[in-house]
């Protein structure tokens, strides 16, 4: 079946709590970043979050986006890895409930989990357990059903393991020889310092969109000022979308800035925000939109899910706003 967006990444089901400062205190993990945990340090948190306000949902960056692009009626499909544990089953019936076309191996483990606390001032932290999610391999990835997308979208989360990053590589391959366009994004300032050389090899030969925020972009390209940052990686990549939080976006298109403005907002929860962003221009590139008009309606979309606890929209976008939001 033909589909605009196949994502690939970590397959995790996300559990959000909001928690005070000095729970993650005494944690001791640093606010605003991911952390890569074990399976004991994973079940020491969630042992301190009875009582808190918990929601769960299927999720992984990749696939938060990819139920993005279904969520506003695009088509989507998913490749990841889950066990066939109560998570896992939960997972795979979680995603076809947004629509998304999701037919995944089952393996022997743990379903890998992300714990998100929302501390006050709407800064997530994510502790984030991989679990089986971690053997995905470049066999999981299914070719036909590859070679019928408009793009491939990868995370750059998918690079901190052997098979996991062999994975994503594999997904590039096939979707260059397939005529398949290429969207990535690189997840973590913490992967730049891994993976620096490796990232900008695949920006300059594969990728023809690259999502970034501006510390990201910052990092990779060495530039403060966030337009010459913004130019310097389309020198490279033919796309290029960079957030700026709360002051919207730079869109890189044809060698032209597209400034996209930002949406004012009340800020509880920014889990999730870039990933609806990317969701949101994929959608847009994929369905007869501009790349200005992409870009407005995904500062839209980041800021209704960053007035929202958890990464799902609470309230969908319904065609009458999208159309509204174009004029």
């Amino acid at each position: 079946m033909p589909v605009d967006v196949f994502g690939v990444g970590n397959a995790l089901v996300d559990i959000q709590a909001r928690v005070p400062d000095s729970l993650l205190e005494r944690l001791g993990y640093s606010k605003g970043c991911m952390t890569l945990v074990d399976e004991a340090a994973q079940l020491r948190v969630l042992g301190e979050l009875d009582g808190a306000d918990i929601s769960r949902c299927a999720g992984g960056s990749a696939a938060n986006t990819i139920i993005a692009v279904a969520d506003f009626g695009g088509r989507a499909a998913y490749a990841g890895k889950v066990s066939n544990d109560a998570l896992g089953q939960f997972c795979i019936r979680d995603m076809r409930s947004m629509g998304v076309s999701i037919d995944i191996p089952l393996a022997a483990g743990q379903t890998g989990t992300s714990v998100i606390l929302i501390t006050p001032d709407a800064q997530r932290t994510m502790l984030t357990h991989l679990g089986v999610s971690a053997t995905l391999t470049p066999q999981d990835i299914d070719e036909s059903h590859l070679a019928q997308a408009k793009y491939v979208y990868v995370e750059g989360y998918l690079f901190t393991g052997d098979s996991t990053r062999a994975a994503a590589l594999r997904t590039m391959e096939l979707a260059k020889r397939h005529g398949v366009k290429i969207a990535f994004t690189l997840s973590d300032p913490f992967l730049i310092t891994l993976f620096r050389d490796q990232f900008w090899s695949l920006i300059e030969s594969d990728v023809d969109l690259l999502f970034c925020n501006l510390e990201e972009a910052r990092s990779l390209t060495k530039k403060h000022d966030p337009i010459e940052a913004a130019r310097e990686l389309h020198r490279h990549c033919e796309n290029v979308a960079l957030t700026l939080g709360a002051d919207g976006s730079i869109l890189m298109h044809a060698g032209e800035v597209i400034p996209v403005e930002g949406v004012d907002t009340q800020a509880i929860d920014t889990t999730g925000a870039g990933d609806m962003y990317a969701g949101a221009v994929l959608y847009g590139i994929t369905n007869g939109l501009t790349w200005k008009q992409a870009g407005h309606l995904a500062s839209h979309a980041a800021a209704r899910i960053v007035s929202q606890l958890g990464a799902r929209l609470q309230r969908r976008f319904t065609p009458d706003e999208i159309s509204a939001l174009m004029r």
